[in-house]
């Protein structure tokens, strides 16, 4: 095998394997936080559908890619191909949606008193689940054109205007159908990402603001709300950068008709690093999730010498 092929291969496996064992940790730990006080707070709901959403997306882009590189070919079928790639749109959207969701409502809870933002505080609860009802709906609509393009990969040349995937390819027949799917998406992921960038920006301008106030409540429910705003500045700026890369190739591939499988690759590599690296900050940061870990690591089976022998 070529020494391209498996330093590629092997990074799409370490990435998918990583990103998989954090997020699926990440979703235990909130199952199990859920089943011992049976409700969780707003952001703690927010962090836990990212999780979902980052899973999903790797469990339908990574693992076929990964084993597309590896010389695995006919893995999916028409349907098959229409039903993972259009999986695959919908958790990526909800990535950058969710986190975005996940800083305004940062934005919201450390919203001072008498601020206009700060009476949106009691209703933060029972938004939530709306909210992701409407970003769900939303996302399935845009991506909707998606499986209709999508088509296992046909022998011969890949015609103009597709993007191939390895393991599927999006034909999008003319140059206006390629350039409005790109411009609907792009659209979509950079309205998401200037709110993102809005909400984190007031956050950080109330951070500075009342750092003094915030020093003297680290022990309150105000340090924990400081320490949750940290953690959400963090996932957006890791947000941003990945995001930066990824459309920076994405602009590249809609100024070409054909798309190097190359660049297709790196553009899957990129935009999939922040599903793979973000459960980490979660179980760093969320003291709830990383005692669940913890406890969850220091268990140990009892010993055959522990065990109480029977009667016989």
């Amino acid at each position: 095998m070529d020494l391209c092929v498996t330093i590629k291969g092997v990074s799409f496996l370490v990435q998918t394997g990583v990103g998989i064992l954090g997020n699926a940790v990440v979703l235990l730990a909130y199952t199990q936080i859920i089943y011992a006080e049976r409700k969780l707070l707003p952001v703690d709901m927010i962090l836990c559908h990212l999780a979902f959403a980052n899973l999903m997306l790797l469990l339908t882009r990574c693992i076929p890619q990964t084993m597309t590189v590896f010389g695995m070919r006919d893995l999916l079928s028409d349907p098959g191909c229409k039903v993972v790639i259009y999986a695959y749109r919908i958790g990526r959207a909800l990535s950058v949606c969710v986190t975005c969701m996940l800083s305004v409502f940062q934005a919201l809870t450390v919203a001072p008193a008498g601020a206009r933002l700060s009476r949106l505080k009691p209703a933060l609860p029972s938004l939530v689940l709306p909210t992701f009802a409407g970003l769900w709906f939303l996302n399935m609509a845009i991506c909707i054109a998606a499986p209709f393009f999508s088509m296992a990969p046909r022998n011969g040349t890949v015609p103009a205007f597709t993007l191939n995937l390895g393991f599927c390819h999006v034909d999008f027949r003319d140059h206006l159908s390629y350039v409005i799917n790109g411009v609907a998406v792009s659209g979509r992921d950079f309205a998401f990402v200037a709110l993102m960038l809005g909400s984190s920006g007031y956050i950080l301008l109330l951070l500075h603001r009342h750092s003094h106030r915030v020093r003297g409540l680290r022990r309150s429910h105000g340090g924990a709300e400081t320490r949750a705003a940290k953690t959400v500045l963090t996932l957006v700026v890791l947000y941003v950068v990945f995001f930066g890369i990824d459309n920076a190739i994405w602009i590249y591939m809609l100024t070409v008709a054909k798309v190097s499988p190359v660049v297709a690759d790196m553009r899957v590599f990129f935009s999939s690093c922040y599903a793979s690296l973000s459960p980490y900050f979660i179980i760093s940061s969320n003291n709830k999730v990383k005692a669940k870990v913890v406890c969850a690591a220091e268990q140990e089976p009892p010993s055959e010498d522990t065990q109480p022998s029977s009667d016989k």
